[in-house]
């Protein structure tokens, strides 16, 4: 899909496709700032909204958080219980077994695994132990 794309559409693309750390909308906005000192909050927001509509990026959603922005590439989430950490993780593609189980095409999946990180269950141990 070609979409035409203002500036800050372009720019806002390409922090959020190249990063790897799941920005929330005002961390894309702090660093967009930084270019564009005339940028909005709502802008950024309206412009997030449109290339996830658009499925160029991701939107990833863990109850209690800010939604994060995502790179569009197909993989997957484990999200720590404790802090809400996000980590990229590639499983293998599920799609086969979610068709044969559904007996329905599917058109994409987003996994999201809630673990614990070892941090957290460092310091649960910690605790288990006063």
């Amino acid at each position: 899909m070609v979409i035409a794309m203002t500036d800050y559409e372009r720019r806002i693309y390409e922090l959020v496709s190249a990063s790897h750390s799941h920005m929330t909308a005002e961390e894309v906005h702090k660093r967009l700032k930084g270019e564009c000192p005339a940028v909005s909050l709502a802008t950024v927001y309206n412009n997030l909204n449109k290339l996830w509509a658009a499925k160029l990026i991701r939107k990833v959603s863990v109850p209690g958080a800010p939604d994060r922005y995502d790179r569009a590439a197909r993989h997957d989430h484990l999200v720590c219980r404790g802090c809400g950490k996000l980590t990229d993780i590639c499983f293998s593609d599920l799609t086969p077994a979610l068709q044969a189980q559904t007996g329905e095409e599917i058109l994409y999946y987003d996994l999201k695994v809630i673990y614990l990180c070892p941090e957290c269950r460092q310091k649960a141990k910690g605790e288990g132990k006063r």
